[in-house]
């Protein structure tokens, strides 16, 4: 059985990464961004990289993507900023990237693949574009079923809640147990244990990824002053800041944090090299997470290649791939569901 994919709003290749380890052959990955062409190219292999915007995207373009005689998925992981809780407070509806969900349905209508996956913020599961997009599937013959998942569960060394969808033409589907793939729970210490030292500031010789920012002097006091698991609460007076002694600052108490080495570290997010936006400092050294670090906390395996050797490595540019990726693990999950799916229509 030939499952093809093509990957909408691919970003670095984590989703088409999983669903490869998955046995699913990945055809093209789809996005705007041109910095997730050269890790896309050079990590899915045989896969085609796009650089379009989706909403320029025609269906019969997508349909053409595919083989002619393969089960055919199509994965829409639109950009999750317009949903996420971080943005309470402003008018996501104002956001440009607010009508994706809507192109995605678009192209589904126009292409008629065989299954569909998307994931996202849980937020999103209460928002009236995603519920219509939810009833446009079942109104185009799509059964369809989504749910809200910790992919700690699905082996992926961080607590990330996300929601995840997945629909087929062909019958019910589901996402598989983790219990069902034999997925193990990882730490940090599974995760980033045997890695190098570093020192803030220092680039492993051997890796361009493995790079710390540069801490300020008082931010290499708090950080020497922290606990893996603790806050700032922990430091002497002096070092803590203004904020966080008046009342509405009093109740953040996840910045400036250390991971803890034997749990799954915290949502990694875009900022996760930053020490002072998170619990991203390490849990022994005095530092912030590394690049290389930050992606195999999102399951990307150690040699995925983000950047062209020889080149620059902006911190900036790659973390938001990084903290933007669908886990690897998670993406191996999607695709193993699917293929059971699949696999199995001739035993219904």
């Amino acid at each position: 059985m030939k499952i093809d994919a093509v990957d909408l709003f691919c970003g670095a290749g984590g989703l088409s990464y999983g669903l490869e380890k998955a046995g699913i052959t990945v055809r093209a990955g789809i996005d705007l961004d041109p910095h997730c062409e050269y890790p896309y190219e050079n990590n899915i292999k045989g896969a085609k990289f796009l650089l379009k915007d989706v909403t320029a995207i025609s269906g019969k373009t997508i349909s053409k993507l595919y083989r002619p005689t393969s089960f055919k998925l199509l994965a829409g992981c639109a950009p999750c900023q317009p949903f996420s809780t971080l943005r309470n407070g402003t008018n996501r509806q104002k956001s440009d990237k607010w009508p994706l969900l809507d192109e995605f349905s678009r192209i589904v209508r126009d292409s008629n693949p065989d299954t569909i996956t998307m994931e996202n913020v849980p937020v999103l599961k209460s928002q009236s574009i995603f519920l219509d997009f939810v009833s446009s599937l079942k109104t185009n013959g799509y059964y369809v079923s989504y749910k809200v998942i910790d992919a700690a569960d699905y082996g992926v060394p961080q607590r990330r809640r996300r929601l995840v969808l997945l629909a087929s033409r062909h019958g019910p589907i589901r996402l598989l147990s983790p219990e069902e793939i034999g997925a193990t729970k990882k730490t940090v210490r599974d995760a980033i244990g045997n890695l190098a030292s570093l020192e803030a500031g220092q680039v492993n010789d051997s890796d361009i990824l493995h790079k710390a920012r540069a801490l300020t002097d008082i931010n290499l006091k708090r950080i020497k002053a922290s606990k893996p698991g603790g806050t700032w609460v922990d430091w002497p007076e002096n070092l803590k800041l203004e904020c966080h002694k008046k009342e509405k600052g009093s109740s953040f108490k996840s910045v400036y944090g250390r991971l803890e080495w034997d749990k799954p570290s915290g949502t990694i997010t875009t900022q996760a090299t930053n020490f002072g936006t998170g619990r991203f400092g390490h849990p022994s050294q005095n530092r912030g997470l590394s690049i290389r670090e930050m992606a195999i906390l999102q399951s990307f395996p150690i040699d995925y290649k983000f950047v062209e050797p020889g080149s620059v490595t902006e911190f900036t540019s790659v973390c938001r791939l990084i903290g933007n990726a669908v886990p690897v693990e998670l993406g191996y999950a999607v695709g193993l569901s699917i293929s059971h799916h699949l696999h199995n229509l001739d035993k219904k």
